[in-house]
């Protein structure tokens, strides 16, 4: 029975371990506090309990700041592991509940995020209300590597992505389209890298795929475009070409729909520019009830958008 006791007393309490790397995140009590919809000595109870169970001091003040003390980080580098752990366990095991139930982490770029998820989502959330899926934005390298790490368990991505870990299905071929203001020196019906060349470019930034994709595209006629700007936004490059502040090059999807601008005027680019968006998971990856939905949600939506991408 001292045995059990014992093994009891070191049991890591996950609240507890979640409320210590928050702290170390934040770099305070009260900030951690704010995140988890807590109160501050409740945030410096839990640390305290978690420093008495593991009998070693986790977290130190240097000026301001809270920090991890040398135990603290030994800590750190294991909750990691520790959280993945519990989420991959939790996914398992619903699959042994009736529906379609459990959480699923998904990273994808800010136009998908847009123009093409929103449908997507929505049709899951109404089909499966059980259904929890976390969204967040950002660039391929970055989800790539989240994926990898199983900090996320897809990506819908721009390729190329790379990985001997991944599996990677295309499901989307998206054209590129050049849009400028109807009423300011309209663009050709179709334009090529010598008729933009000489324009003020508003473009992706350069460490977005997307950039990459443009760039090789004004390559073709040995060009390098010279952009008066660079973000990271398609929303914001389309406010910018309807300011009359140049012209830019963006995927057509974001011009579609919802996305369609009263004051742009669309252009199909010579050559053809597109690029395939694709997702991206661990080929280890334990495909559970509700990954599976949501993968088969997504290459269905994809598939209906090429098809009404051919039709036009």
């Amino acid at each position: 029975m001292r045995s059990i006791s014992n093994t009891l007393e070191k049991t890591l309490n996950l609240d507890q371990l979640k409320s210590f790397g928050l702290v170390i995140e934040t770099g305070s009590f009260s900030a951690a506090a704010d995140r988890l919809g807590l109160t501050q000595p409740a945030i410096s109870l839990q640390v305290r309990q978690l420093e008495r169970r593991l009998a070693v001091r986790l977290i130190e003040r240097v000026g301001k700041r809270a920090r991890a003390t040398p135990a603290g980080m030994e800590l750190l580098r294991h909750a990691h592991h520790i959280e993945t752990a519990v989420d991959n366990a939790i996914d398992a095991l619903a699959d042994h509940a009736s529906g379609v139930t459990g959480r699923v982490r998904m990273g994808t770029g800010a136009t998908a995020c847009l123009h093409f998820l929103p449908a997507v989502l929505r049709a899951l959330r109404e089909e499966f209300p059980a259904l929890g899926i976390v969204v967040s934005t950002g660039n391929t390298e970055d989800h790539v590597r989240r994926v990898e790490e199983n900090s996320i368990d897809l990506a819908l991505v721009t390729l190329p992505a790379a990985g001997r870990s991944l599996s990677v299905t295309p499901v989307l071929d998206d054209e590129f389209v050049a849009i400028g203001r109807s009423d300011l020196a309209p663009l050709k019906a179709r334009v090529t890298p010598a008729d933009l060349g000489g324009l003020p470019l508003v473009l992706f930034e350069p460490a977005a795929n997307t950039r990459k994709l443009v760039d090789r595209w004004f390559a073709t006629e040995g060009l390098q475009p010279q952009p008066v700007m660079e973000l990271g936004s398609v929303e914001a490059m389309k406010e910018m070409v309807a300011a009359g502040l140049g012209y830019g090059i963006v995927p057509r999807m974001a011009m579609a729909g919802r996305g369609a601008h009263p004051d742009l005027k669309i252009s199909r680019l010579a050559p053809r520019m597109h690029r395939t968006l694709a997702v991206v998971i661990r080929r280890d990856k334990p495909v559970n009830k509700a990954l599976r939905v949501v993968l088969d949600a997504i290459a269905a939506a994809g598939k209906k958008a090429g098809a009404v991408t051919r039709a036009r």
